[in-house]
């Protein structure tokens, strides 16, 4: 995947193709797991309206971003180049530091307050353009953000100013350290923060959920610090009725117990309740009767498709609106 939050000027890709499969930092299956990643194809570029907006992975980061796929997927000096990948940047505060750079220059070209940008990133710059009008969301999160603004999955609220600041296998904990870059410092009116599902996958090691709900109400209490209004999103639901590219069946209720999403969903909502955020309810929309992954919705067990995303925006925005509108 090639850069491209560092651009200078408005780029608006339209991208015909189908929805991606699983990234293979969060697949799990009934077999034993291969040791390497299974290889996938290059992906179109991703649907990016302004600089700053989005930023893909670099090309060159071939090892997951959280500890246990480095064991999952790798051996020998392999593994051992992983675990040092991730240590090095554990929050992966570089991925959006471009990004970050760019639109908070943008935000000063447009008229909004900025905070300086670093020397580099107002260096060798075209002219800026306005953002789109209207109050600037921010969405933070895991892969189930980061897919978002993937070219394939529907699109990212087109002609809104919307920010994407996902990173794929990410935990909490790790959320937690790019707190400040990704989020406070590019002073959004309001932040949606999706997160949980894989601490309780493990995905940096096995964890409480009294954990996970202190990390949440870390960021919340940060963004609330900083003028910045919180939607605390619902954990999706996930099912076992989709097959790998092997045909193994994607086992997915097995690291994401119903019952544990349901448990970190209420306590959510009643936290939010009990401090003015707002709880958005993204479970109850995706969720059959068993409270499984609608089929239609995903085509993984665990990653919303380009239906799934079209079911979650309208709640999304319904709950922005909610946050906006509160004093």
């Amino acid at each position: 995947m090639r850069r491209v939050g560092g651009c200078a000027a408005i780029t608006l890709i339209t991208v015909l193709g189908t929805p991606g499969g699983a990234a293979p930092d969060q697949a799990t299956s009934a077999a034993p797991a291969p040791t390497q990643p299974a290889p996938t194809p290059t992906p179109a570029p991703p649907q990016i309206a302004f600089p700053g907006q989005y930023d893909a992975a670099p090309a060159d980061w071939r090892f997951p971003v959280w500890p246990s796929g480095c064991r999952r997927f790798f051996t020998g000096e392999e593994r051992t180049a992983c675990l040092e990948f991730v240590a090095n940047d554990f929050g992966r505060l570089s991925r959006f530091a471009g990004a970050n750079a760019a639109f908070i220059e943008l935000r000063g070209a447009s008229g909004a307050p900025p905070r300086p940008p670093a020397r580099s990133a107002r260096m060798n710059r075209a002219p800026l353009v306005a953002l789109p009008p209207g109050r600037i969301v921010l969405f933070f999160g895991d892969s189930i953000t980061d897919n978002w603004s993937k070219a394939g999955y529907g699109g990212f609220f087109p002609s809104r100013p919307y920010v994407n600041r996902g990173i794929g296998g990410q935990t909490t904990a790790q959320m937690l350290l790019r707190f400040r870059p990704d989020v406070i410092d590019l002073q959004p009116d309001a932040v949606v923060i999706l997160a949980g599902t894989n601490d309780i996958a493990g995905n940096a090691g096995p964890v409480s959920l009294e954990s996970i709900e202190q990390n949440l109400a870390t960021m919340a209490e940060l963004a609330k610090l900083h003028g910045i209004r919180v939607v605390l999103a619902s954990l999706l639901p996930v099912s076992d009725d989709k097959r790998d590219a092997d045909g193994r069946p994607l086992l997915r209720t097995q690291d994401r117990p119903t019952a544990k999403l349901r448990a970190l969903n209420g306590w959510m909502q009643d936290y939010a309740r009990r401090n003015g955020h707002v709880y958005l309810d993204y479970f109850s929309a995706a969720a059959d009767a068993d409270g499984l992954l609608k089929p239609e919705l995903n085509n993984d067990g665990l990653h919303p498709n380009a239906a799934g995303y079209a079911v979650m925006a309208p709640r999304a925005e319904q709950a922005i609106t909610e946050a906006l509108g509160r004093r």
